[in-house]
């Protein structure tokens, strides 16, 4: 069954230091790009059309809005994931979350949401411990603006282990505009 996510993806300062430190992290995993998820991997209850709808609907009702990035923090032990923890406006993200996980886009979370900007998951707790270190420190050194304006989703399906690919950019706060005929 194939899995399908919503993301906001980071392309500004963060965005490019999160995917260097990656690289630097997990070098087997470097093509993947910044983001915040909004609804994490799930297999659909509908059709992806059904879903394109829910998000076109829902997020024609959210106005943009900008997040700002914490600390870096980890999941150990339930993940070896190293993550920043969007620190203020959360509750944004969250409420799009619980606005966005219904009908055709419904899934029951394996662990509560939390929005954060994922840096690495690593395959040990040592590895990850490791990194977690490693990027305190460099976070703790970036000296750009830790704001992220959230103003479009990406729908995305995952094609391969680790291989997401984009469906459709869905904007905040209009409607997609469908091409005419």
């Amino acid at each position: 069954m194939m899995r399908y996510a919503l993301v906001a993806y980071v392309r500004n300062p963060v965005g490019e230091f999160v995917e260097q430190l990656r690289r630097q992290l997990h070098p087997e995993l470097p093509h993947l790009a910044a983001h915040l998820t909004v609804l994490p991997p799930r297999i659909l209850q509908g059709t992806e059309l059904s879903a394109r709808e829910i998000l076109e609907d829902v997020c024609s009702q959210v106005e943009p809005f900008a997040v700002t990035l914490g600390d870096v923090e980890t999941f150990i032990p339930v993940t070896p994931t190293v993550f920043i923890r969007v620190a203020h406006a959360a509750y944004r993200v969250r409420e799009l979350h619980d606005r966005l996980n219904t009908k055709s886009l419904a899934a029951q979370e394996e662990w509560p949401y939390m929005p954060h900007l994922t840096i690495v998951k690593m395959s040990a707790e040592a590895q990850a411990q490791k990194a977690y270190r490693v990027a305190c420190k460099r976070w703790s050194h970036f000296e750009g603006s830790r704001d992220i304006q959230v103003s479009e989703l990406t729908f995305v399906r995952e094609e391969e282990q680790n291989c997401w690919v984009d469906l459709a950019g869905v904007p905040l706060g209009r409607k997609l505009v469908s091409p005419r005929r």
